[in-house]
């Protein structure tokens, strides 16, 4: 049986959950290793390992949080009571990593990595019972598609706050208290997520109840290995962020080192993109109504990968305009894909209960989860350790060869990651229709139908809620 439409009041209430967690993944993205080597004052090598040591406890995590939200269940629900619990010391948690205590180097690392860890660990625990509570709100593919597009535009606003306040904020406490200026800044940004996860917690409602089997994780995880969609989404979702995450977290030193910007112009190269990506949340949705959302994932990650090459080729140190144009045609091509795939995500779970006969939800969001993290981990690393390498020296001007460094950093190597991001997309086959006939249960289901007729309509899957 179809479940109740979600109103207006609630899709804004879902939207809300996803703008609180980008504030720290817009701060991650965008602001977090220029924060780190300009304003902190870590080597970018430590720097890369510290993200990628972080990386590596969200491997143990983001699947242990994904089974915890399988196994409990509560009278306000499975996953919106995670948000009630950590929102407050997730806005602490996000004022802790950007404060900048007055120690030495050593000190000051040890610092960086509890209050990083920290943060990585808070922001699991609201993440992955967030990303999960798509598939508990809704069993219509058309509401969630809206509900994700509402998502990803408060997701888009927060990354537009993150570039707008916090520069601006922080310089205005000139340049002898920046550290207390991305405090500040910052310190509002956590409070402003801590409130969001509250109104989030207060608007949804779950009401779609999936029937899970409390399985051991080895065997979740043999049933997710035969789910090949999943599969697919998750080879999807580590290129897409690796990518995502080197275009902006070099985008900052593009605009201050080889575009020469001043603070002000910076923040507004910054929110370019950002601008670019919430009218791509707009456009995605539209176009999705009259054109097939997998075609338009594809293709439109290939053209980034075209885009990217093009910027890389045409646009010398100080070329402002030609970049800014640049800049904003991929960040908006970039992102009209992402309402696609996070209502992709939910769909392969229920494939995976169609094809196998057992559903497995949480870890397959935390292992989604996971493979963004490793993404952003990896990225992160590369970052670090190719600063180091184009002799980046932190305030001061740049050699012809540094700047060309960071010109591949922003262009040429996230094209090549948007590319293979889209190519991957090529067999994935969970159309609107595709999974419509996968809820309606038309007819009867074999092994072998899902494995060689990769064309074809599912048949006879579970039922998927009560």
């Amino acid at each position: 049986m179809a479940t109740p439409r979600m109103t207006y009041l609630e899709k804004i209430g879902f939207g809300s959950g996803d703008m609180a967690i980008n504030v720290v993944i817009s701060s991650m993205f965008l602001i977090i290793s220029y924060f780190y080597t300009d304003i902190f004052g870590l080597k970018p090598s430590h720097m890369g390992i510290l993200f990628l040591v972080a990386r590596l406890v969200d491997a143990v995590t983001d699947p242990l949080m994904g089974m915890i939200t399988d196994r409990i269940n509560t009278p306000k629900g499975r996953y919106r009571p995670y948000f009630l619990i950590f929102a407050v010391p997730f806005g602490i948690s996000v004022l802790l990593l950007f404060t900048t205590p007055d120690w030495d180097y050593n000190a000051k690392l040890v610092w960086a990595y509890a209050t990083y860890l920290l943060v990585t660990l808070l922001f699991t625990a609201v993440t992955i019972p967030y990303i999960s509570l798509i598939g508990a709100l809704t069993d219509n593919p058309k509401d969630k598609l809206s509900a994700n597009g509402y998502r990803l535009f408060f997701a888009k606003i927060a990354a537009f706050l993150v570039t707008i306040i916090v520069p601006e904020l922080a310089a205005s406490f000139g340049a002898d208290h920046l550290r207390l200026g991305y405090q500040v800044a910052m310190g509002l940004m956590g409070a402003l997520a801590a409130l969001l996860l509250l109104f989030c917690y207060a608007t949804t409602r779950e009401r779609v109840h999936h029937r899970i089997d409390k399985k051991p994780f080895k065997q979740q995880l043999a049933i997710l290995r035969k789910n090949d969609q999943w599969l697919l989404l998750c080879g999807v979702c580590f290129t897409g962020t690796m990518g995502y995450v080197m275009r902006s977290s070099v985008a900052a030193y593009y605009a201050k080192y080889y575009l020469g910007a001043s603070p002000s112009m910076l923040s507004a190269f910054l929110s370019t993109g950002v601008i670019a990506a919430i009218l791509a949340m707009v456009a995605s949705t539209w176009i999705t109504k009259f054109y097939c959302k997998i075609k338009l994932f594809r293709w439109t990650q290939v053209l980034v990968g075209v885009l990217s090459a093009l910027m890389f080729v045409l646009v010398n140190p100080g070329d402002i305009v030609l970049a800014f144009i640049f800049y904003f045609l991929i960040s908006f091509v970039v992102d009209l894909h992402a309402p696609v795939f996070w209502s992709a995500i939910a769909e392969s779970v229920d494939y995976g209960e169609a094809k196998t006969g057992q559903r497995v939800s949480g870890l397959a969001f935390g292992g989604i989860s996971f493979f963004q993290k490793a993404g952003m981990g990896v990225s992160g690393f590369l970052v670090g350790m190719l600063l180091g390498f184009f002799d980046y020296q932190p305030n001061i001007d740049q050699s012809s060869f540094t700047l060309t460094g960071i010109a591949l950093m922003l262009c040429i190597l996230p094209g090549v990651f948007h590319t293979l991001m889209g190519l991957l997309m090529f067999p994935y086959r969970i159309t609107d229709d595709y999974y419509q006939s996968l809820i309606a249960g038309k007819s009867a289901l074999n092994e072998s139908q899902w494995t060689d007729d990769s064309l074809g309509k599912p048949t006879s899957p579970h039922n998927t809620s009560t």
